[in-house]
């Protein structure tokens, strides 16, 4: 078991909103006249598919450096001090009572109603947060063709850099933030090269219990700044076990040209689509960016999980704002506090009232999450527009059936998930 020494607990710092001082002015934080005379450590990642991983650049780099972070008091409460648990049932859902974090975490400063906003530079922003905070730069070290770490590194001054910062309001252990360009400014939107720097860490990681997450704007992001989150659980998730039913393209073996598997979710709450594989992990994040394009562009709230080391990818669109929003979600809900972002949609949901957690039951997560889900009609819509902004074309189900007779088969082709070689994990459940 992993025992970790619990640590006083102190406000990060952050700029006070309404604060007149400049940004980076004698803050030490990560505004331009900050960063680009300052010395960050740095990790230089290989993009090469050849290159050797190793689980080093986790349990030796990032996580000695968030335990330092946690030694000095960065972070708002104790995380490791949270009770944890799997609730009974097939889907295994977990449940975390962190009675602390809604009244610790920052509120939500933007409409919860339009998935694109612009960058506004007086509300709270990543360079607004203090150097200490930052566990490094993470680039593409490829002039060397192998990945490295520098203790002490200059800030690129041509460029805005990527950095990984402490979640100073964490979910888990490990919990960080992967900040593409930082100084770039980026409204929470996602592009093709912001999914691939999270997909080149996925598999830097070279560990399934290190995920990567992404709340859009209206499906509970809390910021509007260009960022993912990643944390370790060294349980699968319930959607990493839930069944999943292959949709068959236009392209040889049924998959799309560029070697992309696309499925959806079966009897799980939530409706959603997995992305598998691909010929390389850029046709991997240029189908899926080009999904998300399409939904921020129709302004359809949706979250992406980053799973099984960067080979597999959820997309999740979902209404639980709207619903709030036009008083369609109970109360009973409601006063759960419970925002489902990707985590929860994931299976790992987290509580803020003892009650909750004490009662909390496979049905219970299950209505909740249900809540999330767009209806099977609207799914299938928005399906159809990701497909067509995606390229992908799906063959029909009288095709389909066509094709069945002739082969024998009956019934839908379901494709199980494949279920990793985990290994040793950091975190123990309490």
């Amino acid at each position: 078991m992993l025992t970790i020494k619990r640590v006083p607990t102190v406000v990060s710092n952050y700029q006070e909103e309404g604060s007149t001082e400049p940004i980076g002015c004698g803050r030490n934080c990560l505004g331009k006249c900050c960063l680009h005379v300052s010395k960050l450590p740095l990790y230089g990642f290989s993009s090469n598919p050849n290159s050797p991983k190793s689980d080093v650049f986790l349990s030796q780099i990032l996580l000695a450096q968030w335990e330092e972070r946690m030694e000095r008091g960065l972070f708002r409460y104790d995380v490791t001090a949270c009770e944890t648990k799997v609730i009974p049932g097939p889907q295994g859902f977990i449940a975390q009572l962190n009675e602390g974090r809604h009244l610790k975490k920052r509120p939500t400063e933007f409409r919860v109603d339009r998935v694109l906003q612009p960058f506004d530079p007086a509300k709270f922003n990543f360079t607004k947060v203090g150097q200490e905070e930052v566990l490094f730069q993470f680039e593409n070290g490829d002039a060397v063709n192998n990945s490295y770490f520098l203790e002490r590194a200059a800030v690129d001054p041509t460029k805005a850099p990527n950095v990984v910062a402490i979640n100073v309001s964490p979910i888990e252990y490990g919990h960080v933030l992967l900040i593409p360009r930082v100084l770039d400014c980026y409204p929470q939107r996602i592009d093709q090269e912001s999914l691939l720097l999270a997909l080149y860490m996925a598999a830097e990681a070279s560990n399934p219990y290190f995920r990567l997450g992404y709340n859009s704007l209206g499906a509970f992001a809390t910021i509007n700044h260009l960022h993912f989150q990643a944390y370790y659980l060294n349980v699968q998730f319930p959607v990493e076990k839930a069944m999943t039913e292959m949709i068959t393209l236009a392209g040889q073996s049924g998959v799309s040209e560029n070697g992309v598997k696309v499925s959806k979710l079966v009897n799980y709450p939530v409706r959603g689509i997995v992305f598998t594989e691909g010929k390389s992990m850029n046709d991997l994040a240029e189908v899926v960016a080009n999904a998300c394009i399409c939904l921020q562009e129709n302004n359809i709230p949706f979250n992406v999980l980053i799973s099984d080391c960067g080979r597999r990818i959820y997309l999740f669109p979902q209404c639980y704002a709207e619903k709030q929003a036009l008083g369609e979600v109970s109360q009973e809900l409601l006063d759960t506090q419970v925002n489902p972002a990707v985590w929860e949609i994931s299976g790992h949901i987290v509580l803020k009232r003892r009650t909750d957690y004490e009662e909390a039951s496979e049905a219970s997560a299950w209505r909740l999450l249900a809540e999330v889900s767009l209806s099977e009609e609207r799914f299938e819509e928005v399906k159809a527009y990701i497909f067509d902004a995606t390229g992908l074309v799906e063959i029909k189900d009288e095709v389909k059936k066509d094709e069945e007779k002739e082969e024998q088969f009956e019934g839908n082709v379901v494709e199980p998930m494949v279920t990793p070689c985990f290994q040793e994990g950091c975190l123990v459940l309490q």
